[in-house]
């Protein structure tokens, strides 16, 4: 039962579409196990460059079959016209699969999304207003859309008057809003079933005789694990579990089935949106990484807040996630720096702390303590195996590896589906 679950070991863009698309060609299913189209992957594929929302990456993977699991919300706009911007592009998107238990992201989850965030001000999450959270708080409130209800017209319209009988008292009374129409939901809604039906599928028994099998099954999460939703710095956090439990819940199979974690690191660390962020750079050195590492989110077009690599929040990856492996990104980013810094513990009230802080608190008030490893120059994209790279940057990765907690069994030398290297097989 070879099922390997890929996702992230930060606050998220470390470049997991890469990672999915290197495996994308030995594995049989790619799985995205939560969250919806605020995710994004980048995969550079020969001269072209496709940012993927909420299809998993394995769809650019011929003889690949992309699902869609029972943990994703899904807008089925935004699927749709990602289906029709591959397919133009040649790509064909004919073996993908949707559970039918996926959650719908529905017109009003997006205005309640956009209004909530702007009412609160200073005190906004950072949300990207794509509806995202209060899909999952209608799943959470027994008031949610299932794809599967776009089927029966009758329960779907029950459920839409059961969802705005709450939402629209709070719309029309206190964010000042038009109250939304049932019948205009219900009718947007189902004009998308005869479009999405040859996808729908009951996926978690698909997946778990295709384990069965003996196929290869890769589980994707979106975000990272310091934006999941128990385990990240709440309350800045998306609204789902990027982590590795998530794997299970969101695509329905057990914990027994899997095989190995992989943790995607990059060789320093960003984040989009508000919280906390002990290591991240206001100077020339933030900015250099974000020119040079193209820092811009997929989906949201927002600059990412950069800075350091954190090995504290990389133990703690590890911790929660059981992860096995590491695939570090982006390492060809830090070429030039002559010194380049890694926070090896915080300074927390005038005492080192190496570990994660629970107390929010704490974390808000946290100070870097940075070790200096000797940088490089030399250009590394070519580099093909880890004896290739400079002496430093060999360094500089075993010394990420023992600080992390797990053997870095990849390293990304560049963005190119070719420019990696691949020191221990994940299969």
């Amino acid at each position: 039962m070879p099922a390997l679950v890929l996702l992230g070991a930060q606050w998220g863009d470390e470049g997991k579409g890469k990672a999915t698309d290197l495996l994308g060609g030995s594995v049989d299913y790619v799985v995205r196990y939560q969250g919806g189209n605020n995710a994004g992957h980048t995969v550079v594929v020969g001269d072209q460059k496709y940012a993927l929302h909420l299809l998993p990456s394995g769809i650019l993977s011929p003889g690949c079959t992309p699902v869609i699991g029972n943990g994703v919300v899904v807008d089925p706009s935004v699927l749709l016209s990602e289906l029709s911007g591959l397919n133009e592009r040649g790509v064909d998107t004919s073996k993908l699969l949707i559970s039918g238990n996926a959650h719908i992201i529905t017109p009003y989850n997006v205005t309640v999304d956009k209004v909530t965030e702007r009412f609160l001000g200073k005190r906004k999450i950072g949300t990207t207003g794509r509806g995202i959270g209060p899909t999952y708080a209608d799943k959470i409130n027994r008031v949610g859309i299932r794809v599967q209800d776009l089927y029966d017209e009758s329960i779907l319209t029950q459920k839409v008057e059961a969802a705005l009988d709450g939402k629209n008292q709070l719309l029309t009374k206190l964010y000042n809003r038009r109250a939304i129409a049932v019948d205009q939901v219900v009718e947007e809604l189902l004009g998308y079933a005869e479009k999405l039906a040859p996808y729908v599928t009951d996926t978690v028994l698909l997946l778990n005789q295709a384990l069965e099998a003996d196929k290869v099954v890769l589980f994707e999460g979106g975000q990272g694990t310091l934006l999941d939703i128990d385990h990240g710095t709440y309350p800045f956090v998306t609204s789902s579990n990027p982590t590795a439990g998530g794997a299970c819940t969101g695509a329905g199979v057990g914990p027994t089935k899997i095989s190995r974690v992989i943790g995607i690191l990059k060789a320093y660390t960003t984040r989009v949106g508000s919280g906390p962020f002990p290591t991240e750079l206001f100077d020339e050195d933030g900015e250099a990484l974000r020119r040079i590492g193209g820092e811009r989110g997929v989906t949201t077009g927002r600059d990412r807040r950069c800075g350091w690599f954190d090995a504290v929040i990389a133990r703690y990856a590890t911790r929660v996630n059981g992860l096995t492996d590491f695939f570090l990104t982006k390492l060809d980013v830090l070429t030039g720096w002559e010194q380049i810094p890694v926070c090896v513990a915080y300074e927390i009230d005038g005492k080192r702390v190496e570990e994660l802080p629970y107390s929010q608190s704490d974390f808000h008030h946290a100070k870097p303590i940075y070790e200096t490893l000797p940088g490089w120059s030399e250009d590394i994209t070519k580099a093909k195996s880890f004896s290739d790279l400079p002496q430093n940057a060999q360094a500089y990765v075993k010394a990420l590896e023992e600080m992390s907690g797990a053997p870095i069994s990849a390293i990304g030398v560049g963005p190119g589906r070719d420019e990696t290297i691949e020191i221990n097989s994940f299969l």
